[in-house]
């Protein structure tokens, strides 16, 4: 199995339809967003995955942002394929994340994972990520 950071000019529409397939294993209620949106020049993405020979089984995605705080990244969409589920492949896609985020010099790395989540909640822990104690909102604009 390969690890990899994926590249824009690596975008077919084999991998944009099999990375919709995979996220909808995560959350089939939200609408996508498809992966040369993603892509974009301006938006600062760092999209780690994981390949079964011509397969995507893994994916996790970053982006990098700055504010006055610091040069951050947000942990969002990490979902393995069912199948691969248990192999520690989840943790290989988030070291990946994590050891991109040190190489961009971001000063910390955030995510937000569903109290429900007690696996993936077990990992990030298991990575170093603490609960930090705050309050997350949300406002739907569309």
């Amino acid at each position: 199995m390969k690890i990899a950071i994926l590249q824009p000019s690596d975008v077919n529409d084999s991998i944009a339809q099999q990375a919709k397939d995979l996220f909808s294993q995560l959350n089939a209620s939200i609408e996508q967003v498809n992966l040369a949106e993603i892509f974009k020049p301006e938006n600062d993405i760092t999209f780690a995955y994981c390949m079964d020979k011509d397969k995507l089984v893994g994916m996790a995605l970053m982006c990098a942002y700055t504010v006055v705080s610091g040069y951050k990244g947000w942990v969002e969409d990490v979902v393995v394929d069912k199948a691969y589920r248990g192999q520690g492949l989840g943790r290989k896609l988030m070291e990946k994340l994590v050891d991109e985020g040190k190489k961009k010099g971001l000063s910390e790395i955030l995510l937000f994972s569903n109290d429900k989540r007690v696996e993936a909640i077990t990992l990030y822990k298991s990575i170093g990520f603490n609960k930090k104690e705050s309050g997350l909102y949300v406002l739907k604009t569309n």
